[in-house]
């Protein structure tokens, strides 16, 4: 049985942080006779991303570029054949798994950039596609795949009531769904057994948080199993239920500052923690696809670290840990757990990847996430810790341009969206791309970030433009007291939550920041709440309670938002908007670029027809990317390079 994904995908989903896939149409070449990278080197599609093993552990599938657009590819390990599954032409593939006995690729996509998610299913042998929710303004997603079941899917859809997803069993060979699990209203995901039943439910409550539901087989009536309030309920979910359904794996940061994975047992009562840490959040968890025990957890601290269940697999970690620097994690494994498909993380390079025998205790280098990456000067991403003004402590990462100059630099502070994620160490094409024009990329984990612990989660609660702006600041100041910035050339950039902070730093620190990018960044708070699409009106106790509520926080939130105080702006900006953003009302943006621009505000805009919350097409992306890069060496000074490759210094 596969992890459930399902209150992962929601909290992803809620938090808006959908983030730029780094895409484009081809490779560029190196430059030579500078530092520069090219952008068509940067964000093109990695040759390959995402691999997974099929069942059998023989073949591995992955996403890699046909004619410019990501799609499905597939080849057999051991050989050098490559052979495409799907042919996509507009926003890619970004999702799939195999299915059945390894005859088929199964992929979920959002054709028009809607968030309204289809299903399709297609054979190797003969590429015949099959969609399997084939409904207009239906949202698709899958609860589970196991093996073990090869010729079904549990998913959900919001088919019967467009607010609410219920849990339907999908036959693949029929191309038949029936409704297993009804949604009271309340429920946003849904948790299956080693027997393919729908056993466990998360379950929104009034105040924020959820209950676990269990029932002891479907059609059984639900039972509450426990609740995690709201200050418990981004760090704590099931993870499945044991091999013969008596027990379940939780995250639980009940009683806890960080996060703990633990065994409860059903019918006693009885918890046993398998591992935990008081500062840091799991950041994944090891399932055996045999006996669907757990088996390694991890702590994403400075960087990831297991804690191992199973002696045997601290044994193959020992071993793959010969194969290269940097650190590693598992991919995918075959259904007999004795093929695992391991990627090493490093932040001065591509991602590699190998085929780990565990009989043997040897691994095959597979290939490179972008092997062209290679012949580049990529910079080393450094983790630094600070002190904001109320002396809690903030963790991030800053990487500097090449050269060796480390004083008086021009920077980006580049701020990641949620905000209820984290930057993390390793290889990151926007840190690098900045870097190679010239500037320090300083990125910083500001309170409300995820990873750190529930006071840390905590203490961001009703602060976007308050303290967790705050944090922002003081890690320039600090960059600025310990010489690394210039104080005269900075910028702020950011998407989703990181462009509404850049935008509030327009309001809020005029004298700080020489100009600000903001992509798909909310400029209106009250509306931003208010317009929580349909589909996650579960989470809006969650949102009121980090943002603020529109009707007792109305003076608070429309202070804190940029569009009210657009009249106090004079920093120079670059605004990036999607038409078809569920997020932020492209309406809303548009009259907020005007009032700017009726102040005399320098606003460069950039209004993508064909795009959602963030850029997915490539061909935007590049736009936007040479945009940003010009813009930024328009106000501080750095390098950039124009439309034919040659690079110009400001």
């Amino acid at each position: 049985m596969k992890q459930n994904k399902t209150y992962a995908i929601c909290l992803i989903l809620v938090c808006c942080a959908l983030a730029l896939s780094v895409t484009s149409c081809s490779k560029g070449r190196k430059e030579k006779g500078s530092q520069l990278i090219l952008r068509e080197a940067l964000f093109a599609p990695p040759t390959r991303l995402s691999p997974k093993l099929s069942p059998d552990g023989k073949k591995v599938a992955y996403l890699a570029p046909l004619e410019g657009v990501m799609n499905v590819w597939v080849k057999t390990i051991g050989q050098t054949k490559e052979d495409w599954v799907t042919q996509d032409r507009m926003r890619g593939i970004h999702d799939f798994f195999w299915v059945g006995d390894g005859s088929q690729i199964v992929y979920v996509q959002d054709a028009k950039a809607n968030n309204n998610w289809r299903l399709w299913g297609v054979r190797l042998n003969d590429r015949y596609k099959t969609q399997y929710t084939p409904y207009d303004s239906i949202q698709a997603q899958v609860i589970t795949q196991d093996n073990n079941y090869p010729d079904e899917l549990l998913i959900t859809m919001n088919q019967e009531n467009r607010q609410r997803s219920e849990a339907y069993y999908l036959n693949l060979p029929d191309n038949t769904t029936k409704l297993i699990a009804k949604n009271p209203g309340t429920i946003f995901g849904w948790v299956a057994d080693a027997r393919y039943q729908i056993r466990g439910a998360m379950s929104a409550v009034k105040e924020g948080g959820f209950d676990l539901l269990i029932r002891n087989s479907e059609g059984a009536p639900w039972k509450r199993l426990l609740t995690w309030d709201a200050d418990n309920s981004m760090t704590s979910g099931p993870i499945g239920f044991s091999k013969d359904g008596s027990q379940i794996f939780l995250t639980d940061s009940r009683d806890l500052n960080g996060s703990r994975v633990v065994k409860l047992h059903l019918s006693i009562g009885v918890q046993t923690i398998i591992a935990e840490d008081s500062q840091y959040s799991v950041s994944n968890v090891m399932v055996n696809p045999v006996s669907y025990e757990v088996v390694g957890v991890a702590f994403n601290r400075e960087k990831p670290q297991w804690e191992f269940v199973d002696p045997s697999i601290k044994e193959d970690f020992d071993q793959i840990r010969q194969l290269q620097n940097g650190t590693f994690y598992i991919v995918s494994r075959d259904a007999a757990d004795q093929t695992w498909l391991v990627g090493f993380t490093v932040d001065n390079g591509p991602v590699s990847y190998y085929a780990y025998n565990r009989s043997t205790k040897s691994g095959v280098h597979l290939f490179d996430s972008d092997s062209d990456l290679k012949d580049y000067p990529l910079m080393q991403m450094e983790p630094i810790t600070i002190s904001a003004r109320d002396g809690l402590e903030l963790h991030g990462y800053l990487t500097y341009p090449p050269g060796g100059a480390k004083k008086n630099l021009p920077l980006v502070l580049n701020v990641h969206g949620g905000p209820w994620e984290r930057d993390n160490w390793g290889y990151n094409p926007e840190a690098q791309w900045l870097a190679s024009r010239g500037y320090a990329c300083l990125q910083i984990n500001y309170r409300g970030s995820t990873g750190y612990g529930k006071k840390f989660l905590d203490a961001g609660d009703r602060e976007w433009g308050g303290k967790m702006q705050d944090d922002l600041i003081d890690a320039v100041n600090w960059a600025i007291k310990e010489d690394i910035a210039d104080p005269k050339r900075i910028a702020i950039f950011g998407q989703s939550y990181g462009g509404y902070a850049a935008l509030y730093a327009t309001v809020a620190t005029p004298k700080l920041f020489r100009c600000a990018v903001d992509v798909s960044g909310p400029s209106n708070l009250i509306s931003f709440i208010n317009s929580v699409p349909a589909e996650w009106f579960n989470f809006r106790s969650m949102i009121v309670k980090r943002i603020g509520d529109p009707g007792t926080d109305a003076g608070m939130l429309a202070s804190h938002s940029p569009f009210n105080r657009a009249d106090q702006i004079k920093t120079p900006l670059l605004i990036v908007q999607g038409a078809q953003d569920p997020r932020v009302n492209p309406a809303e943006t548009e009259q907020f670029v005007e009032k700017l621009r009726n102040n005399q505000i320098d606003v460069e805009y950039l209004y993508f027809s064909d795009e959602g919350h963030g850029l997915i097409i490539p061909e935007n992306q590049m736009k936007f990317y040479a945009a940003a890069e010009k813009f930024l060496a328009k106000h501080l000074g750095g390098k950039y390079q124009e439309a034919g490759g040659e690079v110009v210094k400001k």
